[in-house]
C-alpha cells in the first residue's frame, strides 16, 4: 500500500509540511525531513526548486531561487535522498513543474522516485487530460500518485473528473490566488471549503494555501482531511533554523 494511504487511515486530521529543497542551506534537506518526523509531521512536500514557478508566492518563489545559487538540482535532490527510507517513514511528495521532469526524462523520473521511496508527485502545470490520457499508466507501474490541485474557480464537472482520475488526495487550493501565508480566513474560503465538502468526493481533499498558524489550520481542517503549510514554515526556517522546527510545528497543533 502507497504510504499515502497508509496515512489517510488515521483518525486525526492531518499536517503536511513543504519545503523547498536545498534551502535554506544546500545540505540542510536531510536535517528538515528528520526534524519534522521527529515533529510529529504526517506528510512531507519537497519543493524541486524552478527558476518559473508560477503557483509560487514570493516566499517560495526567494527560498526556491536561493537553492538554485546554492546548487540545488534534480539530480542533487536524489542523491541526498538515495538512503532516506532507512530513516524516514512518513509519506514523500515531490511538488515541481513539468518541464524539468520533462529535461530528466519522464520514465526515468518515475523509475528514480520509485526506487528512493517517493509516494507522490505535484505537478501545478501538468493538466489532468494529459496526465490521464498520456502518463497515468506510467505513474501506476511505478506506484507514484499524482496529486491534482483545485480552486474556488475549478468547476464541478472538473472537480469530478479530477476525483474519478485522482489517488491519495486532493491539494485543495484555499484561494485562486498564488501561495502565501495569511492569518485567517474569510467567509467566501468557509464557504468554498463547506461546498467541497458537501460534493462528498470518493478522494480525501487536503487545503492548502493561506496555511500559517494553529486558527487557519484548524479553520481549513474543519471541512478537510488535513492542511498544508509552506511559507509560513519557511519563513520560520529563515529566522530561526531548523533546531528549531519542533517550536513550528508546537504552535500549529
Amino acid at each position: 500500500m502507497n504510504r499515502i494511504d497508509q496515512t489517510f487511515q488515521k483518525k486525526q486530521k492531518l499536517l503536511s509540511i513543504y519545503f523547498s529543497a536545498g534551502h535554506p542551506e544546500l545540505e540542510d534537506t536531510l536535517p528538515i525531513l528528520l526534524a519534522l518526523q521527529d515533529s510529529g509531521v504526517d506528510m512531507v512536500e519537497i519543493g524541486l526548486p524552478f527558476s518559473d514557478p508560477l503557483a509560487d508566492g514570493p516566499t517560495i518563489q526567494e527560498s526556491s531561487t536561493r537553492a538554485l545559487r546554492n546548487g540545488m538540482t534534480t539530480e542533487k535532490l536524489f542523491d541526498q535522498l538515495q538512503n532516506i527510507r532507512q530513516s524516514l517513514n512518513i509519506p514523500l511528495v515531490l511538488m515541481g513543474y513539468f518541464n524539468p521532469i520533462m529535461q530528466y526524462g519522464i520514465e526515468q523520473f518515475c523509475k528514480k522516485c520509485r526506487s528512493i521511496g517517493i509516494d507522490g508527485l505535484i505537478i501545478p502545470d501538468l493538466p489532468v487530460d494529459l496526465y490521464h490520457h498520456e502518463y497515468k499508466t506510467l505513474f501506476d507501474q511505478y506506484n507514484l500518485y499524482n496529486i491534482f490541485l483545485i480552486t474556488p474557480q475549478t468547476s464541478e464537472e472538473r472537480i469530478r473528473y479530477i476525483d474519478n482520475v485522482s489517488s491519495g488526495f486532493i491539494y485543495m487550493v484555499s484561494s485562486a490566488s498564488v501561495t502565501g501565508a495569511q492569518s485567517a480566513f474569510g467567509n467566501a474560503q468557509e464557504d468554498y471549503f463547506r461546498r467541497i465538502a458537501q460534493m462528498k468526493l470518493k478522494t480525501p481533499q487536503v487545503i492548502g494555501f493561506g496555511i500559517s498558524n494553529a486558527e487557519t489550520y484548524q479553520a481549513a481542517t474543519r471541512f478537510s482531511r488535513g492542511a498544508i503549510i509552506g511559507s509560513a514554515f519557511i519563513q520560520f526556517l529563515e529566522k530561526k533554523g531548523v533546531a528549531s522546527i519542533p517550536d513550528f510545528i508546537k504552535s500549529i497543533r
